[in-house]
């Protein structure tokens, strides 16, 4: 069971959080109108098959780890990027299409912009497990979810390849949003790892600003 840090308050079970119900009605809204006629049904559900088990694996375990309010509108936003790459596929993001006529760039780049956002907004949950979980403090409470970004973000390009390689060659590419960029995953890792350190850094900042961790209980 995990245990209350005492700089980082424990989180609020949903049936007790109202900002968190509405949270959470508000991504099902919009997940269900990104679900309806993606740009390919096929992709769409190859990108949601790991929300799926995310989703699922927060809802199987809420009982035993609560996390706490900013942990879960981090994981929130973060998925909501997510639906709308699954929903126009990646590389056809019209945000990114904007994006890169307006500053002329060679490529859509709406699937950095998320891979970004995955270190940025999953690593203070990530740490947030950290600390309750193993217990860990001092610096390894840092290094621990940065090895954990790492981790998700290359084992989520291995399930990239192998659906590029075992499923039909279009789809597959789609799914993969390389976009002719032969250094297309460790610039996804990479980015990634940016985004970790800039959230654990900022986190660490506040902690020294305020004396403790950033919370946003049930009743903001």
């Amino acid at each position: 069971m995990a245990q209350r840090h005492p700089h980082l308050p424990v989180g609020v079970p949903f049936h007790e959080n109202r900002s968190l119900q509405v949270a959470t009605g508000a991504y099902g809204a919009f997940w269900a109108a990104m679900a309806m006629a993606p740009v390919s049904r096929e992709t769409w559900l190859l990108e949601n098959l790991l929300v799926f088990f995310l989703v699922g694996a927060l809802v199987a375990t809420h009982r035993r780890f609560v996390f706490s309010n900013v942990s879960y509108a981090s994981i929130l936003a973060f998925l909501v990027l997510h639906a709308i790459g699954s929903h126009y596929t990646y590389s056809a993001v019209p945000a990114g299409q904007w994006l890169q006529e307006a500053l002329g760039l060679g490529r859509n780049h709406y699937d950095r912009v998320v891979h970004f956002a995955f270190g940025l907004l999953l690593g203070y949950p990530l740490r947030e497990m950290t600390l309750r979980v193993t217990h860990v403090h001092g610096g390894w409470s840092f290094v621990i979810p940065v090895i954990a970004i790492l981790a998700l973000s290359s084992f989520y390009e291995i399930i990239e390849s192998w659906a590029a390689r075992t499923v039909d060659p279009d789809l597959g590419l789609a799914f993969v949003g390389a976009q002719g960029d032969l250094w297309d995953g460790q610039k996804d890792m990479t980015l990634a790892l940016v985004g970790c350190l800039f959230a654990l850094a900022a986190g660490a900042a506040h902690r020294r600003r305020s004396g403790h961790e950033a919370y946003v209980g049930p009743e903001a």
